[in-house]
């Protein structure tokens, strides 16, 4: 295969479906497509990659413009396009339509004689000066990011304000976007109650969305079930039945989405498998996930003790709180598993946080302490290593909601347990009620504390083995399944 040599290719009702879609883009039928797919099911392959050398061949002076949120992602994909354009497979049958021009042929931009052009773009790049009679976006959003309100609204915003006027022609041209579910407020979500509020409240009829939506597991309720007004299409609705019916099983059996599923957790299978960005019964931390350590046995001997704290500046009952949280690593069932240790959390001023936390070291004797370098965090960093206690610092990369949905994945996996204490169900009481409550801090020393000991290692401990917290190279056991910018889609 010239795209792909060595991969085996896999027909499905769903490709064929996508591309009858675009075929009705071409042919001015369908003006705005919103394809919302599970990942790994050829997205960018189809859209990115092969569409516009297909729409070349019929309508060479097509200009396109193509925006991910990942500049790099973009161009690799107009890299793949141009391949498949110079390869011999593809000379052999449509040289005769157009031929890139040697003067503007770039990874990033290229043209042909007939003045069609492809242009890769990043999303909230400048596009100034930009134009196409096709936009695509595909995946507007890093699944990373994607909790985080500030980021996810300024995607949606640059949808809004700056690609519209982008189009070259307002009458014939067309937006096409293709991406995993990844919140019930990313671009989908926004375009579709945008359309739904414009509709209910004033007496404009809004521009008319083709939402073609395929679930990795059928399921009859779906909010967003596929439906297409596309007469010529083959498929106007999803052929399948069976609830829980597999999309692409020749691709991802039973076995291989049931173990993605469970890397992924709850929250993210609904979005980025199911299309469906709400986890059925809510909530970000389950107190039901927790798993608690039976009293009558020996508490295991850990092979990695660490200390997680969030601080705060000033004392006095409006003051923030400053918290702590320990966690220990043993073996356990062929796989690493964590427990909560210990707990503190009060209102103090910086001597008696310094204090406080130079006590709990001594107490505990962890093999790190991990502070967040905010707040009074950078000073109490700065003295705690001057006495020679070995610190970690954690510079978050995303906001407070989006670590505890990367965190909840451990939880939910059952491999995070805590003893029979009050003060540890206070702990996942502050955990299942957040966003909500006045936790935040101790839920901060929970998913910073998680989120760091997740990344020390991957995989099941052999025998004897130590654990290493400099162990990072070890390979993704779904990396293999799951192509995704390291440590998206699987670990958050």
């Amino acid at each position: 295969m010239t795209l792909e040599p060595g991969r085996q290719y896999y027909d499905n009702w769903h490709i064929q479906a996508i591309c009858e879609h675009l075929e009705a883009v071409v042919s001015h039928d369908i003006r705005r497509l919103i394809i919302n797919i599970p990942p790994r099911h050829m997205k960018s392959l189809l859209c990115s990659v092969a569409f516009p050398t297909w729409a070349w061949i019929h309508k060479p002076h097509l200009q396109f413009l193509f925006a991910s949120y990942n500049s790099a992602l973009s161009i690799r994909d107009s890299i793949k396009c141009r391949r498949l354009i110079t390869s011999q497979w593809y000379q052999d049958n449509w040289d005769d339509k157009f031929q890139l021009t040697s003067d503007q042929n770039q990874k990033q931009r290229y043209e042909n004689d007939k003045n069609g052009h492809r242009i890769a773009l990043s999303v909230n790049s400048g596009i100034t000066g930009e134009g196409g009679d096709v936009i695509v976006i595909d995946d507007p959003h890093s699944v990373k990011e994607a909790e985080s309100d500030t980021v996810r609204a300024s995607t949606c915003e640059w949808f809004d304000t700056a690609v519209p006027s982008r189009i070259n022609d307002p009458k014939t041209g067309a937006f096409v976007i293709i991406m995993q579910r990844v919140h019930s407020s990313d671009l989908t979500g926004h375009i579709l109650d945008r359309t739904k509020e414009i509709r209910e409240d004033t007496e404009t009829e809004p521009d008319e969305w083709t939402h073609i939506c395929v679930p990795a597991e059928f399921e009859a309720k779906h909010p967003h079930k596929y439906f297409t007004s596309l007469i010529t299409a083959s498929h106007t609705e999803d052929p399948r039945t069976k609830e829980g019916e597999l999309l692409w099983f020749d691709r991802f059996d039973k076995r291989s989405l049931d173990n993605l599923k469970t890397s992924l957790g709850s929250y993210a299978s609904a979005g980025q498998l199911q299309q469906r960005p709400s986890p059925k019964g809510g909530g970000i931390i389950k107190k039901s996930w927790w798993r608690e350590w039976d009293p009558d046995r020996p508490i295991p001997e850990f092979l990695y003790v660490l200390q997680s704290w969030d601080t705060a500046f000033e004392a006095g009952d409006d003051a923030a709180y400053s918290a702590m949280t320990s966690w220990g690593v043993f073996a356990y069932g062929g796989t690493y598993h964590i427990m909560l240790k210990s707990r503190w959390r009060d209102r103090v001023e910086y001597p008696a946080l310094l204090h406080t936390a130079r006590e709990k070291y001594a107490d505990e004797q962890p093999d790190a302490v991990l502070i967040e370098k905010k707040s009074s965090g950078h000073s109490l960093v700065q003295s705690m290593r001057l006495k020679g206690i070995p610190v970690l610092t954690y510079s978050p990369d995303r906001d407070k909601v989006a670590r505890a949905h990367a965190a909840s994945v451990l939880i939910e996996g059952q491999t995070v347990w805590h003893p029979r204490r009050r003060w540890a169900t206070e702990v996942i009481d502050h955990c299942a009620v957040f966003p909500a409550g006045d936790g935040a801090d101790i839920v901060d020393t929970v998913t910073q504390a998680l989120l760091k000991l997740r990344n020390m290692w991957y995989g099941a401990p052999t025998e004897d083995e130590e654990f290493d917290p400099e162990m990072k190279e070890r390979e993704d056991p779904l990396s293999n399944v799951v192509n995704f910018p390291e440590g998206e889609a699987i670990y958050g």
